[in-house]
């Protein structure tokens, strides 16, 4: 049930003809309350997408009562009718739903630059098929509707003992980079918490999962993750507790983001510790995971350290060259910046693959997750407009 699971939430995914398959292609997510609690985080990309326009204004007084999502096209540079699509599809959902289009976030996801009358019916004819199709077991039909290039949706629900839970859906596989990712995530909670509590967490979580995610390094113009708090537990939760909770569900989804990137033949963990600070350590593992040679190595199955050596050195990050470990899948191949167990040692046909690098300057360290670079990519992307 994953974002239903939670109470005080009702869902639905519908087929508008957005998508020549005729697959789900809009959903809408709906806080029944009795608090109607939202935050959201969006794309830093400074190239923004009417929706991300529209719910970053929105979202400012906190209250969430529903959010329309949709896959088939980004309503992205497409002008001012492309924010008038985006208006007139919060209008309607608010119309249907009897509240305020100022309390309805929208997000889109799909091929920049394409928008128009057929594209603008189609969003507000699935918005109202999507409300008339809301219930508690909707949700893993609005998963299946935000999904574009995804091979399986993606899910996830955390239950505390505590007597509140935290439900997640998110779709993306490609363009995953910081600023969030090609991506849509909505979670819901049915904790009791305060719009600014909400938001300290979800930028808590947000920061060590999704923004953790480099698949490709490219950013998205539509990213955007939302929060929304029923508080129909009646459970005010400990907010140490909740924010590990949060934490959980996001490095869930992400994970499976990773896992669903486009054309990748391998998922690979890269661990930076011994760092001087967390933000030298992502520095230094951000840049392995940007490097090109490193992950065409890795789909070649080639534990080539010397390329992990020469993406760190091009940081400003504390740390000796000449005094770093560098291992792959638990085999330490480099100590001291010089040659240690044989490559050969190291079995890289798993599609799990983990990189530890020791900076031994400090106590630090972080975790980013990447893919590798693969001929499926390129293919796919070349076509994707196609």
């Amino acid at each position: 049930m994953s974002i239903t699971a939670p109470a005080g939430f009702e869902a639905a995914g519908v087929a508008a003809g957005l998508k020549s398959t005729g697959k789900p292609d809009v959903a809408v997510v709906v806080n029944r309350g009795p608090q109607k609690v939202g935050a959201a985080v969006f794309t830093s990309n400074r190239a923004k997408a009417n929706p991300i326009i529209w719910s970053q204004q929105a979202i400012q007084d906190g209250v969430v009562e529903a959010i329309v999502l949709n896959s088939g096209g980004a309503n992205c540079f497409t002008g001012s009718f492309g924010f008038q699509t985006t208006h007139q599809t919060a209008e309607k959902a608010a119309e249907l739903l009897g509240v305020s289009a100022g309390d309805v976030l929208v997000c889109s996801t799909g091929l920049i630059g394409t928008g128009d009358e057929v594209f603008r019916a189609k969003v507000l004819d699935g918005t109202e098929k999507a409300i008339a199709a809301l219930s508690v077991d909707g949700a893993d039909a609005a998963s299946d509707a935000i999904m574009t290039t995804d091979s399986r949706p993606k899910r996830y629900t955390y239950a505390d003992a505590g007597g509140w839970s935290i439900g997640g859906m998110a779709k993306g596989a490609g363009m995953l980079a910081p600023g969030l990712a090609t991506m849509l995530v909505v979670l819901t909670t049915d904790a009791e918490l305060t719009a600014e509590e909400a938001d300290e967490a979800l930028r808590a979580a947000t920061r060590v999962s999704f923004d953790r995610l480099d698949s490709d390094g490219c950013m998205s113009t539509n990213d955007q993750v939302t929060l929304m708090a029923s508080g129909a537990s009646g459970v005010r939760p400990d907010l140490a507790a909740f924010h590990a909770g949060l934490v959980i569900v996001c490095t869930a989804l992400a994970e499976q983001l990773q896992s669903d990137a486009e054309g990748a033949s391998h998922d690979i963990e890269i661990v930076v510790v011994g760092a001087a600070s967390e933000d030298d350590a992502v520095e230094v593992g951000r840049s392995i995971a940007r490097n090109n040679l490193f992950k065409a190595a890795i789909f070649g199955n080639d534990p080539n350290w010397g390329r992990v050596l020469a993406a760190i050195g091009t940081t400003e990050a504390q740390f000796d060259p000449y005094n770093v470990d560098v291992s792959f899948n638990g085999v330490r191949v480099c100590t001291a910046g010089g040659p240690d167990r044989p490559r050969d040692e190291v079995d890289l046909t798993p599609r799990a693959t983990s990189i530890l690098v020791d900076l031994q300057v400090g106590d630090a360290r972080a975790r980013i997750l990447t893919n590798d670079l693969t001929h499926d990519y390129v293919h796919e992307n070349s076509a994707y407009s196609s």
